[in-house]
C-alpha cells in the first residue's frame, strides 16, 4: 500500500492534483471523507450558481416587457430548483470520478489521519482502518464555515450556506449576518424570489476586498430592490426569529424568519497535527512551490488560508504536482487571481486595487468608462448600469481591473491574462476584439477612459 503521492481532500485542489499526478506517471492515492468535489461542487460554487441562474431567469421573465416581449412568471418553485441542483451535482461528480478512474487514481472514501513520518521521509496515513504509505503528501483539506461566538448562537436554529442550499421553502424574511461574497450572493437570490432581506455587515461597506466604489454601486442597486443594509453594525446577540445589532452605542432587533451565518470560512487544520507543520496566519505556510515546512509535504487550496477560491486551489495543485514530477521551473503566482461576485449584476476584479497600490506607495492612473459604452451591453441590459475601471502603473502596464455589470465574471479572465503577462495599454489595444461584444469595454476603456 505504498504510493508516490497521497492526497488528502477531494475538492478542486485534490482532484486536479490527483489526475495530473496519475497522468504524469505517479502512483496516486486520493482520500476524501465526504463527497468527491469538496465544498465547491457539493455545497458552494456550483450549487449556489445553480440557484442564482434560476433567479436570473425569473428576473428576465419578470422584466421581459422592457425588451418588447410579453411574458409572465408567477414565481419560482424552490423545491424543483433544489432538485435540479442535486441533478447537476451528481452529473459533475460522476464526470470527475470517471476522469480520475481513467487516469488510474485510486480513490478512498474515509477520514484520513497522518500518523507519522519516517527518517527517509515516508508518510504514514490511516484511512478507514487501513494503513497507507506515501513518498509525498499533498494536503487539500479545504475550509469550513466559521461561526462566531455570538451570545445565543448555540440555542439558535440558524442557517449556514449548506442549510440554505437544502431549503425547499421560501422564507418570508431573512437576516444575513455578513456582507461578503457568500452573504451577498444569497441576499441576491432570496431578494429575487420575494424574500424580505436584511444584511448586517461590521465593515463600512459590503464585499471587503472588492473595489469599494463597485461594492457601493452594487449595494445601491440592491437597496433599490428592497434589501436593507446595516453597515458598521455589530451583532451582539441572536435568537430564533431575531438578530440584535449595535451601532454607535444604540441597539435594536432585526426580525427575520431565518438567519443566515455568513461571516467567512477558516482552513481545516485537523488530521495532520503529527507533522507539526509551520503555520502562517490562519493557514499552513507554503513556499512558491507549494511546499510546507516539510519538503515532501505540500499544501494547496483553502488550507493555506491565502486565497479561499476554487480556481486558486486548482493552480496551486498544478504547481505542487509539477514540483513532485520534477518540473521545477513552475512557481505559484498570485499576481492575477480573479474574484467574482455572482449577483445580478455581477461584480468582478483582478490584480491590484487603488487601496493596495496606495498602501504599497506605487504610482498609478485610473481609466474608467460606463458599461453603456458597449453597444451589446446596452442592447442586453435595458436601463442597466455598470462600470469598467482599469488601473495602470507608471509604464502603462495593466495591474488591476474591476467591473460591475453582466457578464463581468466572463470578461475578467481577459484582464487577468493581460495582468499576468505584464501587457501595456498599447499591447492590449492592438488585440482585435470581436464586435459587438461586452468585452470590447476593456479596449474602449484603455483607449478613451
Amino acid at each position: 500500500m505504498r504510493y508516490d503521492l497521497a492526497i488528502i481532500g477531494g475538492g478542486p485542489a485534490g482532484y486536479t492534483a490527483a489526475e495530473r499526478a496519475a497522468k504524469g506517471g505517479l502512483k496516486t492515492l486520493l482520500i476524501e471523507k465526504n463527497a468527491l468535489g469538496g465544498v465547491c461542487l457539493n455545497e458552494g460554487c456550483i450549487p449556489t450558481k445553480t440557484l442564482l441562474y434560476s433567479a436570473k431567469v425569473l428576473h428576465h421573465i419578470q422584466t421581459a416587457s422592457k425588451y418588447a416581449v410579453s411574458g409572465m412568471a408567477e414565481g419560482l418553485d424552490l423545491g424543483k430548483v433544489i432538485a435540479r441542483k442535486g441533478k447537476i451535482i451528481r452529473k459533475l461528480t460522476a464526470g470527475i470520478r470517471s476522469r480520475l478512474t481513467e487516469a488510474g487514481v485510486e480513490m478512498v472514501t474515509a477520514e484520513a489521519t497522518v500518523t507519522g513520518r519516517q527518517a527517509d521521509g515516508t508518510i504514514h496515513i490511516t484511512a478507514g482502518e487501513v494503513q497507507y504509505e506515501a513518498a509525498h503528501l499533498l494536503l487539500c483539506t479545504g475550509s469550513e464555515t466559521f461561526i462566531p461566538p455570538i451570545p445565543g448562537v448555540e440555542q439558535t436554529d440558524y442557517w449556514t450556506n449548506r442549510d440554505a442550499l437544502q431549503n425547499k421553502e421560501i422564507p418570508a424574511s431573512l437576516v444575513v449576518i455578513g456582507g461578503g461574497v457568500i452573504g451577498m450572493e444569497f441576499a441576491s437570490f432570496f431578494n429575487s424570489i420575494g424574500t424580505e432581506v436584511h444584511v448586517v455587515e461590521m465593515m463600512p461597506e459590503i464585499l471587503n476586498g472588492i473595489d469599494p466604489e463597485l461594492a457601493a454601486t452594487l449595494r445601491a442597486h440592491y437597496e433599490k430592490e428592497g434589501v436593507k443594509f446595516y453597515l458598521g453594525h455589530k451583532v451582539t446577540a441572536v435568537r430564533n426569529g431575531a438578530v440584535t445589532i449595535e451601532f454607535e452605542g444604540e441597539t435594536k432587533d432585526i426580525e427575520g424568519e431565518r438567519i443566515l451565518m455568513s461571516v467567512g470560512r477558516r482552513p481545516v487544520l485537523s488530521g495532520f497535527e503529527q507533522l507539526g507543520l509551520e503555520l502562517a496566519g490562519r493557514g499552513v505556510k507554503t513556499n512558491e512551490k507549494m511546499q510546507t515546512s516539510i519538503p515532501n509535504v505540500y499544501a494547496a487550496g483553502d488550507i493555506t488560508g491565502f486565497s479561499l477560491l476554487a480556481h486558486t486551489a486548482v493552480r496551486e495543485a498544478e504547481v505542487a504536482v509539477d514540483q513532485i514530477l520534477g518540473i521545477t521551473d513552475e512557481t505559484m503566482s498570485y499576481r492575477a487571481v480573479p474574484g467574482v461576485v455572482y449577483t445580478n449584476p455581477e461584480v468582478a476584479g483582478v490584480g491590484e486595487t487603488e487601496e493596495s497600490l496606495r498602501k504599497a506607495g506605487r504610482a498609478y492612473t485610473v481609466r474608467r468608462l460606463p458599461m453603456a459604452f458597449s453597444g451589446r451591453f446596452v442592447a442586453e441590459n435595458e436601463q442597466g448600469n455598470g462600470e469598467c475601471k482599469l488601473l495602470l502603473d507608471e509604464e502603462n502596464r495593466l495591474v488591476g481591473a474591476h467591473l460591475i455589470g453582466n457578464p463581468a465574471g466572463e470578461l475578467i479572465v481577459t484582464a487577468a491574462m493581460a495582468i499576468e503577462n505584464g501587457m501595456t495599454d498599447k499591447q492590449i489595444e492592438r488585440v482585435i476584439f470581436p464586435h459587438p461584444t461586452v468585452g470590447e469595454i476593456l479596449k474602449e476603456t484603455l483607449a478613451g477612459g
